[in-house]
């Protein structure tokens, strides 16, 4: 919840949901991904338990479908966090699984206890989805352009979010970028390759490539290290809206990565994690709805 939360609060996130404004989106706002998150509150910790039972990927699957669907009750059928259902749930399930095995929860056990576990599942399920009826925009996406899904990224133990968005938050922050510029500078970089297909959705494969040549040239100019970069990367925010361009993958990438680099620096974090809690007990405060889920 602290690593969504991290997501959600970050701003300057180009086109995207922030507490400043709704980015690109007429039909949500923080408001909603708040709810959205209390709602999965109870699904994280199911389904690391479910890893550390070494349930099978049906089990695992159920569990997703049912947070799924509390967050469309919360969200009034708004989409805020399917991605992170599916990603960040199966992260969980990895590190349940490590746990059961009295491993390390390093980035590297991770990936192999997740191809190790279910890794044939995701890869069927992943050659499946290119065949079959898309159930989703981002699956209609990946199968109309041949671009490379969620379910892919999955299947092949999230190589963006191992090789690219985690290196880059912390190769920003060991270089002395604050945790909010770091995070920037990390969703920039996953912008800059990933094939995105909530922004291919709303424009096209022309719209995929302003995001990522955008990203790439802020982080040219230098990315967190930029004397403005708070600027250059509201412009930039500006500019998404202007063609309603909103990457929500990369944004879901980038919660991953928050989650997975907390976990490797857990100590170090308590104090700061806790503050994040007395932030999202405002929320409490001023909408107990976010209770009923």
């Amino acid at each position: 919840m602290r690593a969504l939360y991290a997501e959600i609060s970050l701003e300057p996130k180009p086109g995207l949901v922030s507490f400043r404004d709704c980015g690109s989106h007429l039909d949500m706002d923080a408001g909603t991904f708040m709810r959205s998150l209390f709602a999965l509150r109870s699904y994280f910790p199911r389904i690391a338990q479910a890893g550390a039972q070494g349930c099978s990927f049906t089990v695992l699957q159920s569990l997703g479908k049912e947070a799924e669907a509390r967050m469309l009750i919360a969200t009034r059928g708004v989409n805020t966090h399917r991605g992170a259902v599916f990603g960040l749930g199966l992260l969980c399930a990895s590190a349940g699984q490590l746990h059961a095995q009295r491993l390390t929860c390093t980035p590297l056990h991770l990936r192999a206890v997740l191809l190790s576990t279910w890794g044939e599942a995701l890869t069927a399920r992943a050659k499946s989805s290119r065949i079959a009826p898309p159930i989703s925009n981002g699956q209609r996406v990946a199968q109309q352009y041949g671009m490379r899904s969620a379910g892919d990224e999955a299947a092949q133990a999230f190589p963006t979010l191992f090789d690219v968005t985690l290196p880059a938050l912390q190769s920003a922050l060991a270089g002395g970028a604050t945790t909010r510029s770091a995070r920037v500078h990390a969703l920039f970089a996953t912008m800059a390759v990933l094939d995105d297909t909530n922004v291919v959705h709303r424009g096209g494969v022309e719209g995929l490539r302003f995001v990522q040549s955008r990203a790439l040239q802020f982080l040219e100019m230098g990315g967190f290290k930029q004397t403005d970069w708070r600027e250059q990367a509201r412009a930039v925010h500006a500019d998404f809206i202007q063609r309603r361009l909103s990457p929500g993958g990369a944004a879901d990438v980038l919660a991953s990565a928050c989650w997975v680099d907390a976990l490797t620096r857990l100590p170090i974090l308590i104090d700061r994690d806790l503050a994040q809690c007395d932030e999202m007990s405002l929320w409490l405060a001023k909408d107990s709805s976010l209770l009923v889920q």
